[in-house]
Protein backbone atom coordinates (compact mmCIF):
# COMPACT_ATOMS: atom_id res chain seq x y z
CA UNK A 1 0.00 0.00 0.00
CA UNK A 2 1.59 3.55 -0.87
CA UNK A 3 2.39 5.67 1.55
CA UNK A 4 0.92 9.26 0.89
CA UNK A 5 2.74 12.06 2.56
CA UNK A 6 2.57 15.89 2.61
CA UNK A 7 5.10 15.93 -0.31
CA UNK A 8 3.16 13.49 -2.26
CA UNK A 9 -0.04 15.63 -2.38
CA UNK A 10 1.62 18.66 -2.61
CA UNK A 11 2.93 17.36 -6.06
CA UNK A 12 -0.21 15.44 -6.51
CA UNK A 13 -2.19 19.08 -6.23
CA UNK A 14 0.22 20.57 -8.79
CA UNK A 15 -0.19 17.55 -11.04
CA UNK A 16 -4.28 17.92 -11.02
CA UNK A 17 -3.77 21.72 -11.80
CA UNK A 18 -1.86 20.95 -14.65
CA UNK A 19 1.22 22.37 -13.58
CA UNK A 20 3.27 19.41 -13.33
CA UNK A 21 3.32 16.58 -16.41
CA UNK A 22 2.51 12.46 -14.92
CA UNK A 23 5.76 12.54 -16.57
CA UNK A 24 7.64 14.91 -14.27
CA UNK A 25 5.71 13.99 -11.30
CA UNK A 26 7.31 10.13 -11.59
CA UNK A 27 10.68 11.26 -12.39
CA UNK A 28 10.82 13.14 -9.15
CA UNK A 29 9.16 10.60 -7.31
CA UNK A 30 12.41 8.22 -8.31
CA UNK A 31 14.42 11.32 -8.17
CA UNK A 32 13.26 11.65 -4.61
CA UNK A 33 13.55 7.93 -3.55
CA UNK A 34 17.27 7.84 -4.70
CA UNK A 35 18.25 11.05 -2.74
CA UNK A 36 16.52 11.00 0.11
CA UNK A 37 15.11 14.29 -0.27
CA UNK A 38 11.53 15.37 -0.24
CA UNK A 39 9.51 15.11 -3.42
CA UNK A 40 8.98 19.08 -3.78
CA UNK A 41 12.88 19.35 -3.43
CA UNK A 42 13.72 16.96 -5.57
CA UNK A 43 10.87 18.38 -8.49
CA UNK A 44 12.46 21.90 -7.93
CA UNK A 45 16.06 20.91 -8.59
CA UNK A 46 15.21 18.82 -11.64
CA UNK A 47 13.58 22.75 -12.68
CA UNK A 48 10.08 21.44 -13.63
CA UNK A 49 8.97 23.86 -10.50
CA UNK A 50 9.82 27.40 -8.82
CA UNK A 51 9.98 27.94 -5.16
CA UNK A 52 6.84 29.83 -5.41
CA UNK A 53 4.93 27.62 -7.17
CA UNK A 54 5.35 25.21 -4.48
CA UNK A 55 4.72 27.77 -1.54
CA UNK A 56 1.21 28.73 -3.55
CA UNK A 57 -0.22 25.31 -3.72
CA UNK A 58 0.89 24.51 -0.31
CA UNK A 59 -1.05 27.40 1.10
CA UNK A 60 -3.90 26.33 -1.21
CA UNK A 61 -3.56 22.92 0.20
CA UNK A 62 -3.54 23.24 3.89
CA UNK A 63 -5.02 26.38 4.62
CA UNK A 64 -1.78 27.80 6.07
CA UNK A 65 -0.67 31.46 5.27
CA UNK A 66 2.05 32.47 3.48
CA UNK A 67 4.66 35.30 3.71
CA UNK A 68 6.95 37.19 1.55
CA UNK A 69 10.10 38.06 3.53
CA UNK A 70 11.33 40.27 1.02
CA UNK A 71 8.88 42.98 2.39
CA UNK A 72 9.06 42.15 5.74
CA UNK A 73 10.82 43.70 8.79
CA UNK A 74 11.13 40.94 12.13
CA UNK A 75 10.43 42.23 15.34
CA UNK A 76 13.79 42.45 17.13
CA UNK A 77 11.91 41.23 20.44
CA UNK A 78 10.78 37.87 18.00
CA UNK A 79 14.27 37.31 16.60
CA UNK A 80 16.11 37.83 20.32
CA UNK A 81 13.52 34.68 21.18
CA UNK A 82 15.20 32.24 18.88
CA UNK A 83 19.15 31.61 18.44
CA UNK A 84 20.33 32.10 15.06
CA UNK A 85 21.41 28.21 15.08
CA UNK A 86 18.20 27.32 15.54
CA UNK A 87 17.00 29.20 12.78
CA UNK A 88 19.76 28.05 10.28
CA UNK A 89 19.66 24.30 11.18
CA UNK A 90 15.61 24.47 11.10
CA UNK A 91 15.31 26.97 8.64
CA UNK A 92 13.00 29.47 10.32
CA UNK A 93 12.89 32.78 10.91
CA UNK A 94 10.63 34.27 13.51
CA UNK A 95 9.05 37.73 12.06
CA UNK A 96 7.02 39.10 15.42
CA UNK A 97 5.75 38.54 18.92
CA UNK A 98 1.95 40.06 19.39
CA UNK A 99 -0.82 39.40 22.38
CA UNK A 100 1.69 36.50 23.39
CA UNK A 101 2.07 34.70 19.97
CA UNK A 102 5.30 34.31 17.87
CA UNK A 103 4.59 34.28 14.17
CA UNK A 104 7.41 32.00 12.80
CA UNK A 105 8.24 31.86 8.59
CA UNK A 106 9.13 28.17 7.97
CA UNK A 107 9.97 26.28 5.03
CA UNK A 108 8.54 23.03 5.91
CA UNK A 109 5.03 22.98 7.63
CA UNK A 110 5.55 19.51 8.88
CA UNK A 111 8.76 19.76 10.45
CA UNK A 112 7.57 18.18 13.41
CA UNK A 113 11.32 18.11 14.94
CA UNK A 114 12.12 22.03 14.38
CA UNK A 115 8.51 22.48 16.12
CA UNK A 116 9.49 20.52 19.29
CA UNK A 117 12.67 22.35 19.30
CA UNK A 118 11.62 25.79 19.24
CA UNK A 119 8.69 24.96 21.84
CA UNK A 120 11.53 23.46 23.95
CA UNK A 121 13.53 26.70 23.42
CA UNK A 122 10.67 29.26 24.66
CA UNK A 123 9.06 30.01 27.13
CA UNK A 124 5.57 27.61 27.55
CA UNK A 125 3.39 30.69 27.50
CA UNK A 126 4.60 31.56 24.19
CA UNK A 127 1.92 30.38 21.42
CA UNK A 128 3.46 29.62 18.02
CA UNK A 129 1.82 30.56 14.67
CA UNK A 130 3.38 29.03 11.44
CA UNK A 131 3.18 30.43 8.37
CA UNK A 132 5.06 29.35 4.62
CA UNK A 133 8.40 31.18 3.19
CA UNK A 134 10.94 29.97 0.24
CA UNK A 135 14.20 28.15 1.78
CA UNK A 136 16.07 30.66 -0.53
CA UNK A 137 14.00 34.01 1.49
CA UNK A 138 14.45 32.54 5.05
CA UNK A 139 17.91 32.06 4.22
CA UNK A 140 18.76 35.28 3.08
CA UNK A 141 16.48 36.71 5.96
CA UNK A 142 18.15 34.73 8.55
CA UNK A 143 21.73 36.40 7.28
CA UNK A 144 20.22 39.93 6.69
CA UNK A 145 18.35 39.96 10.41
CA UNK A 146 20.86 38.10 12.52
CA UNK A 147 24.10 39.07 10.70
CA UNK A 148 26.45 37.20 8.70
CA UNK A 149 27.68 33.64 10.54
CA UNK A 150 31.50 34.33 8.52
CA UNK A 151 33.18 37.81 9.72
CA UNK A 152 36.10 38.45 7.28
CA UNK A 153 37.66 40.66 9.34
CA UNK A 154 37.23 38.59 12.72
CA UNK A 155 38.65 36.15 10.37
CA UNK A 156 41.65 37.84 9.69
CA UNK A 157 42.09 38.67 13.38
CA UNK A 158 42.24 35.02 14.51
CA UNK A 159 44.91 34.36 11.59
CA UNK A 160 46.92 37.48 12.38
CA UNK A 161 46.91 36.82 16.14
CA UNK A 162 46.54 32.90 16.35
CA UNK A 163 43.29 33.19 18.42
CA UNK A 164 40.47 31.42 17.35
CA UNK A 165 37.08 33.33 18.05
CA UNK A 166 34.49 30.42 18.88
CA UNK A 167 31.94 33.26 19.51
CA UNK A 168 32.11 33.05 15.47
CA UNK A 169 32.06 29.13 14.66
CA UNK A 170 28.97 26.83 14.50
CA UNK A 171 29.30 24.71 17.19
CA UNK A 172 28.06 21.91 14.42
CA UNK A 173 30.54 22.79 11.81
CA UNK A 174 34.00 21.93 11.65
CA UNK A 175 35.33 25.21 10.40
CA UNK A 176 38.43 25.17 12.80
CA UNK A 177 41.05 26.43 10.20
CA UNK A 178 40.58 29.84 9.84
CA UNK A 179 41.50 29.80 5.87
CA UNK A 180 38.66 27.69 5.50
CA UNK A 181 36.63 30.14 7.02
CA UNK A 182 37.93 33.24 4.99
CA UNK A 183 37.85 31.64 1.72
CA UNK A 184 34.22 30.27 2.14
CA UNK A 185 33.12 33.67 3.98
CA UNK A 186 34.59 36.07 0.61
CA UNK A 187 32.83 34.00 -1.59
CA UNK A 188 29.63 34.34 0.21
CA UNK A 189 30.38 38.02 0.99
CA UNK A 190 30.86 38.67 -3.05
CA UNK A 191 27.39 37.29 -3.55
CA UNK A 192 25.81 39.09 -1.00
CA UNK A 193 27.44 42.21 -2.72
CA UNK A 194 25.74 40.92 -5.75
CA UNK A 195 29.66 40.94 -7.36
CA UNK A 196 29.99 38.90 -10.80
CA UNK A 197 33.71 38.28 -10.57
CA UNK A 198 36.17 38.14 -7.39
CA UNK A 199 39.95 39.02 -8.36
CA UNK A 200 42.80 38.00 -5.71
CA UNK A 201 45.87 39.97 -6.93
CA UNK A 202 49.07 39.52 -5.49
CA UNK A 203 51.28 42.40 -5.34
CA UNK A 204 55.06 42.39 -4.08
CA UNK A 205 54.17 41.98 -0.10
CA UNK A 206 50.55 41.62 -0.21
CA UNK A 207 47.19 40.28 -1.70
CA UNK A 208 44.43 42.80 -2.67
CA UNK A 209 40.49 41.34 -3.24
CA UNK A 210 39.07 43.76 -5.61
CA UNK A 211 34.82 42.36 -6.44
CA UNK A 212 33.35 43.63 -9.44
CA UNK A 213 30.07 44.94 -8.77
CA UNK A 214 27.85 46.10 -11.40
CA UNK A 215 30.67 46.14 -14.11
CA UNK A 216 33.06 48.25 -12.10
CA UNK A 217 35.94 46.57 -9.56
CA UNK A 218 36.51 47.87 -6.09
CA UNK A 219 38.54 46.95 -3.75
CA UNK A 220 37.51 45.42 -0.55
CA UNK A 221 40.52 44.42 1.19
CA UNK A 222 44.04 43.45 1.38
CA UNK A 223 46.13 41.43 3.17
CA UNK A 224 49.95 40.15 4.20
CA UNK A 225 51.25 37.59 1.51
CA UNK A 226 52.59 35.10 3.99
CA UNK A 227 48.64 34.15 3.76
CA UNK A 228 48.57 34.11 0.29
CA UNK A 229 49.72 30.10 -0.06
CA UNK A 230 47.42 28.64 1.84
CA UNK A 231 44.46 30.38 0.33
CA UNK A 232 45.01 29.56 -2.61
CA UNK A 233 45.73 25.95 -2.34
CA UNK A 234 42.17 26.04 -0.11
CA UNK A 235 40.82 28.11 -3.50
CA UNK A 236 42.38 24.94 -5.80
CA UNK A 237 41.30 21.89 -3.38
CA UNK A 238 37.76 23.20 -4.00
CA UNK A 239 38.08 23.53 -7.69
CA UNK A 240 39.87 20.67 -8.14
CA UNK A 241 43.27 22.17 -9.77
CA UNK A 242 46.28 20.52 -9.28
CA UNK A 243 47.78 22.07 -6.11
CA UNK A 244 51.79 21.72 -7.22
CA UNK A 245 51.11 23.40 -10.50
CA UNK A 246 51.93 27.21 -10.10
CA UNK A 247 53.83 28.02 -13.47
CA UNK A 248 51.07 27.24 -16.09
CA UNK A 249 47.56 28.22 -16.21
CA UNK A 250 44.89 26.27 -14.98
CA UNK A 251 40.78 26.41 -14.93
CA UNK A 252 38.38 25.13 -13.07
CA UNK A 253 34.75 25.36 -11.09
CA UNK A 254 33.42 24.75 -7.84
CA UNK A 255 29.75 25.22 -5.86
CA UNK A 256 28.96 26.60 -2.88
CA UNK A 257 25.64 27.13 -0.81
CA UNK A 258 25.09 30.60 -0.13
CA UNK A 259 21.91 31.76 1.10
CA UNK A 260 19.93 28.75 0.49
CA UNK A 261 21.00 28.45 -2.92
CA UNK A 262 24.13 26.81 -5.47
CA UNK A 263 26.29 28.99 -5.89
CA UNK A 264 29.05 28.27 -9.22
CA UNK A 265 31.77 30.09 -8.98
CA UNK A 266 34.53 29.51 -12.33
CA UNK A 267 38.44 29.60 -11.23
CA UNK A 268 40.99 30.84 -13.80
CA UNK A 269 44.55 30.59 -12.22
CA UNK A 270 47.47 32.76 -13.76
CA UNK A 271 51.30 32.79 -12.61
CA UNK A 272 52.33 36.09 -12.56
CA UNK A 273 55.82 37.79 -11.76
CA UNK A 274 54.25 38.15 -7.74
CA UNK A 275 52.31 34.80 -7.27
CA UNK A 276 49.49 33.36 -8.73
CA UNK A 277 46.64 35.43 -9.68
CA UNK A 278 43.17 34.02 -8.98
CA UNK A 279 39.86 35.23 -10.41
CA UNK A 280 36.69 33.45 -9.90
CA UNK A 281 33.36 33.94 -12.16
CA UNK A 282 30.51 34.37 -10.33
CA UNK A 283 27.35 32.43 -11.78
CA UNK A 284 24.02 32.40 -9.64
CA UNK A 285 22.29 30.14 -11.90
CA UNK A 286 18.78 30.73 -10.10
CA UNK A 287 19.47 34.71 -10.96
CA UNK A 288 20.68 34.05 -14.88
CA UNK A 289 17.98 33.74 -16.70
CA UNK A 290 15.96 37.28 -17.34
CA UNK A 291 12.67 37.11 -18.95
CA UNK A 292 13.22 38.96 -22.11
CA UNK A 293 10.17 41.44 -20.97
CA UNK A 294 12.11 41.91 -17.45
CA UNK A 295 15.52 43.59 -19.37
CA UNK A 296 14.10 47.18 -19.22
CA UNK A 297 13.89 47.80 -22.63
CA UNK A 298 11.85 49.79 -24.19
CA UNK A 299 8.77 49.31 -26.03
CA UNK A 300 9.79 50.26 -29.31
CA UNK A 301 13.10 48.29 -28.58
CA UNK A 302 11.64 45.37 -27.39
CA UNK A 303 9.19 44.87 -29.88
CA UNK A 304 11.70 45.38 -32.73
CA UNK A 305 13.58 42.35 -31.03
CA UNK A 306 10.22 40.26 -30.68
CA UNK A 307 9.50 40.80 -34.82
CA UNK A 308 13.32 39.68 -35.37
CA UNK A 309 13.06 36.65 -33.47
CA UNK A 310 9.59 35.62 -35.11
CA UNK A 311 11.64 35.56 -38.60
CA UNK A 312 11.76 31.48 -38.99
CA UNK A 313 15.25 31.52 -40.64
CA UNK A 314 18.27 33.50 -40.41
CA UNK A 315 21.07 35.21 -37.89
CA UNK A 316 20.81 37.35 -34.91
CA UNK A 317 24.14 38.80 -33.66
CA UNK A 318 24.55 40.26 -30.26
CA UNK A 319 27.76 42.70 -30.64
CA UNK A 320 29.84 44.14 -27.41
CA UNK A 321 32.80 44.25 -25.79
CA UNK A 322 33.21 41.70 -22.68
CA UNK A 323 30.80 41.92 -19.62
CA UNK A 324 28.20 43.80 -21.88
CA UNK A 325 25.28 41.61 -20.71
CA UNK A 326 25.32 39.76 -24.82
CA UNK A 327 25.35 36.29 -23.01
CA UNK A 328 22.32 37.46 -20.28
CA UNK A 329 20.56 38.69 -24.00
CA UNK A 330 20.77 35.52 -25.84
CA UNK A 331 19.48 33.52 -22.64
CA UNK A 332 16.61 35.79 -22.56
CA UNK A 333 15.31 35.20 -26.17
CA UNK A 334 16.12 31.71 -26.16
CA UNK A 335 13.95 31.66 -23.16
CA UNK A 336 11.25 33.43 -24.89
CA UNK A 337 11.48 30.92 -27.82
CA UNK A 338 12.22 27.38 -25.56
CA UNK A 339 9.16 25.46 -26.55
CA UNK A 340 8.52 21.53 -26.41
CA UNK A 341 7.85 21.89 -30.04
CA UNK A 342 11.18 23.17 -31.53
CA UNK A 343 14.09 21.76 -30.87
CA UNK A 344 16.97 24.00 -29.36
CA UNK A 345 20.61 23.61 -29.48
CA UNK A 346 23.60 25.41 -28.21
CA UNK A 347 27.42 25.44 -28.89
CA UNK A 348 28.73 27.57 -25.55
CA UNK A 349 31.83 28.06 -24.18
CA UNK A 350 31.11 27.02 -21.41
CA UNK A 351 27.68 26.13 -20.94
CA UNK A 352 26.78 29.04 -18.01
CA UNK A 353 23.02 28.46 -16.88
CA UNK A 354 21.83 25.18 -18.12
CA UNK A 355 18.04 25.66 -19.15
CA UNK A 356 15.19 23.13 -19.60
CA UNK A 357 14.20 22.19 -23.19
CA UNK A 358 17.73 22.86 -24.56
CA UNK A 359 20.45 21.08 -25.62
CA UNK A 360 23.61 22.55 -24.45
CA UNK A 361 27.37 21.27 -25.09
CA UNK A 362 30.24 23.31 -24.10
CA UNK A 363 33.39 23.48 -26.71
CA UNK A 364 36.29 20.85 -25.84
CA UNK A 365 39.55 21.89 -27.27
CA UNK A 366 41.05 18.56 -25.92
CA UNK A 367 38.50 16.08 -27.72
CA UNK A 368 38.54 18.70 -31.22
CA UNK A 369 35.38 20.13 -30.07
CA UNK A 370 35.12 23.89 -31.21
CA UNK A 371 32.91 25.90 -32.89
CA UNK A 372 33.08 25.11 -36.21
CA UNK A 373 33.60 21.13 -35.92
CA UNK A 374 30.85 21.90 -33.53
CA UNK A 375 28.07 23.04 -35.63
CA UNK A 376 28.53 20.29 -38.12
CA UNK A 377 27.98 18.04 -35.45
CA UNK A 378 24.61 20.02 -34.43
CA UNK A 379 23.21 20.24 -37.97
CA UNK A 380 22.99 16.37 -38.21
CA UNK A 381 20.49 16.23 -34.73
CA UNK A 382 17.41 17.83 -36.39
CA UNK A 383 17.58 21.69 -34.70
CA UNK A 384 15.14 24.07 -35.39
CA UNK A 385 17.34 26.58 -33.41
CA UNK A 386 20.85 27.14 -33.44
CA UNK A 387 22.92 29.66 -30.72
CA UNK A 388 26.90 29.88 -31.29
CA UNK A 389 28.32 31.29 -28.49
CA UNK A 390 30.39 33.24 -29.97
CA UNK A 391 31.88 34.15 -33.97
CA UNK A 392 35.24 33.84 -33.37
CA UNK A 393 37.25 33.59 -37.14
CA UNK A 394 36.62 32.59 -40.31
CA UNK A 395 35.53 28.83 -40.06
CA UNK A 396 33.51 29.30 -37.36
CA UNK A 397 31.31 32.68 -39.27
CA UNK A 398 31.41 30.47 -42.50
CA UNK A 399 29.79 27.65 -40.33
CA UNK A 400 26.86 30.00 -39.04
CA UNK A 401 25.89 31.37 -42.07
CA UNK A 402 25.63 27.94 -43.61
CA UNK A 403 23.26 27.21 -40.95
CA UNK A 404 20.92 29.78 -41.31
CA UNK A 405 21.01 29.09 -45.08
CA UNK A 406 19.83 25.84 -44.58
CA UNK A 407 16.33 26.60 -42.81
CA UNK A 408 17.34 27.26 -39.31
CA UNK A 409 17.45 29.99 -37.12
CA UNK A 410 20.69 31.06 -35.63
CA UNK A 411 21.89 33.03 -32.48
CA UNK A 412 24.94 33.92 -32.09
CA UNK A 413 27.94 37.01 -30.49
CA UNK A 414 30.49 39.13 -32.07
CA UNK A 415 32.54 41.33 -31.07
CA UNK A 416 31.94 44.75 -32.33
CA UNK A 417 31.62 48.62 -31.67
CA UNK A 418 28.08 48.88 -33.03
CA UNK A 419 26.12 47.34 -35.01
CA UNK A 420 26.71 48.79 -38.14
CA UNK A 421 30.00 48.16 -37.10
CA UNK A 422 29.63 44.36 -36.93
CA UNK A 423 28.97 44.61 -41.11
CA UNK A 424 32.91 45.48 -41.39
CA UNK A 425 33.99 43.02 -39.17
CA UNK A 426 31.60 40.14 -40.46
CA UNK A 427 33.64 41.15 -44.32
CA UNK A 428 36.99 41.08 -42.32
CA UNK A 429 36.01 37.43 -41.24
CA UNK A 430 35.82 37.00 -44.91
CA UNK A 431 31.90 36.78 -45.24
CA UNK A 432 31.10 38.30 -49.04
CA UNK A 433 28.56 40.99 -48.70
CA UNK A 434 25.76 39.38 -50.51
CA UNK A 435 25.85 36.49 -48.17
CA UNK A 436 25.55 39.10 -44.83
CA UNK A 437 22.84 41.20 -47.13
CA UNK A 438 20.77 37.74 -47.66
CA UNK A 439 20.40 35.88 -44.06
CA UNK A 440 21.18 38.78 -41.44
CA UNK A 441 18.00 38.95 -39.76
CA UNK A 442 18.81 41.94 -37.00
CA UNK A 443 22.08 42.74 -35.24
CA UNK A 444 22.16 43.83 -31.68
CA UNK A 445 24.43 46.78 -29.95
CA UNK A 446 24.54 46.53 -26.53
CA UNK A 447 26.41 47.70 -23.49
CA UNK A 448 25.24 47.81 -19.69
CA UNK A 449 25.41 50.98 -17.85
CA UNK A 450 24.87 51.68 -13.93
CA UNK A 451 21.34 52.52 -12.20
CA UNK A 452 21.40 55.13 -10.15
CA UNK A 453 20.32 54.95 -6.18
CA UNK A 454 16.95 55.62 -5.84
CA UNK A 455 17.56 56.36 -2.00
CA UNK A 456 20.45 58.87 -2.76
CA UNK A 457 20.55 60.66 -6.41
CA UNK A 458 19.68 64.47 -6.69
CA UNK A 459 18.67 66.33 -9.76
CA UNK A 460 21.29 68.31 -10.99
CA UNK A 461 19.27 71.95 -11.95
CA UNK A 462 22.98 73.10 -12.80
CA UNK A 463 22.96 71.94 -16.07
CA UNK A 464 20.59 71.57 -19.05
CA UNK A 465 18.26 68.44 -19.73
CA UNK A 466 20.03 66.20 -21.69
CA UNK A 467 23.45 66.51 -19.90
CA UNK A 468 23.80 65.60 -15.92
CA UNK A 469 20.46 65.50 -15.44
CA UNK A 470 20.79 63.53 -11.89
CA UNK A 471 23.81 63.01 -10.03
CA UNK A 472 25.21 59.54 -7.85
CA UNK A 473 25.74 60.42 -4.48
CA UNK A 474 25.72 56.95 -2.28
CA UNK A 475 24.24 56.23 0.92
CA UNK A 476 23.93 52.83 2.70
CA UNK A 477 21.34 50.57 0.65
CA UNK A 478 23.85 51.34 -2.26
CA UNK A 479 27.17 50.60 -0.54
CA UNK A 480 28.27 54.20 -1.13
CA UNK A 481 28.26 53.90 -4.25
CA UNK A 482 25.61 56.07 -5.63
CA UNK A 483 24.85 53.01 -8.21
CA UNK A 484 22.42 49.94 -7.53
CA UNK A 485 22.02 47.59 -10.41
CA UNK A 486 22.70 47.75 -14.32
CA UNK A 487 20.40 48.27 -17.07
CA UNK A 488 21.27 47.37 -20.79
CA UNK A 489 21.70 50.09 -23.65
CA UNK A 490 20.51 48.77 -26.64
CA UNK A 491 20.20 49.36 -30.42
CA UNK A 492 18.71 46.73 -32.49
CA UNK A 493 18.96 46.65 -36.60
CA UNK A 494 16.78 44.82 -38.01
CA UNK A 495 17.07 44.47 -41.73
CA UNK A 496 14.58 45.31 -43.67
CA UNK A 497 14.27 44.63 -47.36
CA UNK A 498 15.78 48.20 -48.05
CA UNK A 499 18.79 47.75 -45.55
CA UNK A 500 19.11 43.87 -47.47
CA UNK A 501 19.82 45.82 -50.28
CA UNK A 502 22.37 48.22 -49.17
CA UNK A 503 24.32 45.49 -48.00
CA UNK A 504 24.61 43.36 -50.54
CA UNK A 505 25.16 46.46 -52.55
CA UNK A 506 28.55 46.93 -50.25
CA UNK A 507 27.10 50.21 -49.37
CA UNK A 508 28.91 52.70 -46.87
CA UNK A 509 28.38 52.55 -43.05
CA UNK A 510 26.65 56.21 -43.29
CA UNK A 511 24.66 55.17 -46.10
CA UNK A 512 23.47 52.19 -44.10
CA UNK A 513 22.39 54.36 -40.73
CA UNK A 514 20.68 56.56 -43.21
CA UNK A 515 18.52 54.50 -44.31
CA UNK A 516 18.05 52.64 -40.90
CA UNK A 517 17.17 55.87 -38.93
CA UNK A 518 14.40 56.44 -42.04
CA UNK A 519 12.81 53.12 -40.26
CA UNK A 520 13.04 54.35 -36.59
CA UNK A 521 16.30 52.76 -35.85
CA UNK A 522 17.88 54.57 -32.54
CA UNK A 523 21.60 54.45 -31.91
CA UNK A 524 23.45 53.36 -28.47
CA UNK A 525 24.49 57.34 -27.32
CA UNK A 526 20.74 58.17 -28.41
CA UNK A 527 19.33 55.41 -26.26
CA UNK A 528 21.92 56.19 -23.52
CA UNK A 529 20.36 59.92 -23.41
CA UNK A 530 17.25 59.00 -23.10
CA UNK A 531 18.00 57.10 -19.64
CA UNK A 532 19.80 59.87 -18.62
CA UNK A 533 16.79 62.39 -19.24
CA UNK A 534 14.58 59.54 -17.50
CA UNK A 535 16.87 59.76 -14.69
CA UNK A 536 17.86 55.97 -14.53
CA UNK A 537 21.48 56.36 -14.91
CA UNK A 538 23.81 59.48 -15.00
CA UNK A 539 25.97 61.18 -17.99
CA UNK A 540 29.04 60.45 -16.49
CA UNK A 541 28.38 56.45 -16.49
CA UNK A 542 27.09 56.71 -19.78
CA UNK A 543 30.26 58.34 -21.26
CA UNK A 544 32.09 55.56 -19.15
CA UNK A 545 30.63 53.17 -21.68
CA UNK A 546 29.85 54.65 -24.55
CA UNK A 547 31.70 57.01 -26.76
CA UNK A 548 29.93 60.62 -27.36
CA UNK A 549 32.93 62.36 -28.96
CA UNK A 550 30.88 62.61 -32.48
CA UNK A 551 27.61 63.04 -30.86
CA UNK A 552 25.97 66.35 -30.42
CA UNK A 553 24.10 67.42 -27.73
Amino acid sequence: MEVVTSSTKLSQSLASAGLLSDDQLQIGLIESQRSGEALEKSLLRLGFVTEALIKSAEQQLTGSQAIDLGTVLPDSDALQLVPVDIARRFQLLPVSLKNNTLLVAVVDLYNLPAQDRLKATLDSSIELNFALAGEREVAEAIDRFYGFELSIDGIFQEIETGKIDRDNIDPESDYHQPVVRLVDAVLADAVKRRASDIHFEPEAGFVRIRYRVDGVLRQIRSFHMDYWAAIVVRIKVLAQLNIAETRAPQDGQLSLNVSGGVIEYRVSCMPTVHGENLVLRVLDRQKGIVPLESLGLQSRILSELIVSMDRPEGLILITGPTGSGKTTTLYSMLAEKSDERINIMTLEDPVEYPMALLRQTSVNEQVKLNFSSGIKSILRQDPDVILVGEIRDHEAAEMVFRASMTGHQVYSTLHANSAIGALARLRDLGITPAIIGSNVIAIVGQRLVRKLCRDCCIKDASQAVGREAYLSVGCDQCDGQGYKGRVAVMEVLRFTTSLHELVIADATESALLSAAQLGGYTTLSEEALRLVKEGITSMTEVSRVIDFTNITM
